[in-house]
């Protein structure tokens, strides 16, 4: 079966924006996993960033990752995906400037998506940021991504916690960036049904949730009549490898098996432990 141009994926993934449905993605991290995604009828994918830390650095999701190592990850994908892959592209790698540069290269790498989110950097060691630049910012960092693209196929979407606000804020933070001109709005920390209700009340574009799960979240139809189109329930596939490897070596060496979860997995394999170190070293941090 032939590859798809850069350019119908992208395209293919306007279509589901503009559909009536809500799609879940598949979590891929390499060019086998997103053939394999599209293989057993995946419509769409997504590279995370904290699974491209791991699966990159064998680093912890703390912004270690460069823009360059990233894209790396994503051309590889790019080259040969058969669905089209939405990119985790964090805060664009620092501000709008930055933001620009994200999407240039990001553009190139081939993928048909990415988000670009809102929060405050340099986050605090060792927690994934949930405290917000102002709004203005946010919106440059917005205009300037749109700005960049030089596909207009290439869907942006506009990532925000909306956890970490009232409703009020939230709401004025979404339509702020829908009238920026963003395709799709990425919503982190959606509560449940009622909370989704007021944040998508007022807009027009479609909507991509991160619920990793959340079991208030798992009607499908209630989620598409509400105008998500996208929905990230995490990236078990990616942990599900690090333990299929790990238990395929284990038992080479005729080690007895572990009780060890993925997750637990990842932590113990990564570089963690090394960063932590370091933070105490030369950051003073007591964690």
């Amino acid at each position: 079966m032939a590859t798809p141009s850069q350019h119908d994926l992208r395209n293919d993934f306007r279509a589901l924006l503009a559909s009536d449905q809500c799609f879940f993605t598949a979590s891929v991290f390499d060019p086998m996993s997103a053939r394999i995604a599209a293989d057993l009828g995946f419509e769409v994918g997504i590279l995370g960033g904290s699974v491209a830390s791991l699966q990159v650095l064998a680093a912890p999701d703390f912004a270690l990752i460069t823009l360059s190592e990233f894209v790396e990850q994503a051309t590889r994908i790019g080259r040969v995906t058969r669905l089209p892959v939405i990119a985790d592209a964090d805060h664009g790698y620092g501000n709008a400037l930055n933001v620009m540069r994200t999407i240039t290269e990001l553009e190139r790498a081939g993928v048909a998506a990415l988000t670009i989110e809102d929060t405050l950097l340099p986050a605090q060691y060792g927690h994934k940021s949930t405290d917000l630049i102002p709004l203005d910012e946010g919106v440059g960092k917005m205009r300037a991504a749109l700005e960049a693209r030089i596909d207009p196929a290439m869907a942006i979407i506009a990532r925000t916690n909306a956890g970490q606000l009232d409703d009020e804020a939230a709401v004025e933070r979404v339509c702020a960036y829908q009238a920026a001109g963003v395709d799709a709005i990425c919503l982190v920390g959606v509560r449940d049904f009622d909370h989704l209700e007021r944040l998508a009340a007022p807009l027009d574009i479609p909507l991509m949730l991160v619920t990793y799960g959340n079991p208030e979240l798992r009607d499908r139809e209630r989620l598409a009549a509400l105008g998500v189109r996208v929905v990230v329930n995490g990236h078990a596939a990616y942990f599900a490898a690090i333990k299929a490897t790990y238990d395929c070596l284990r038992e080479q060496r005729d080690i007895a098996a572990s009780e060890l979860s993925a997750s637990q997995l990842s932590t113990r394999y990564s570089t963690l432990d090394e960063y932590r170190a370091w933070a105490r070293d030369y950051m003073d941090v007591k964690e």
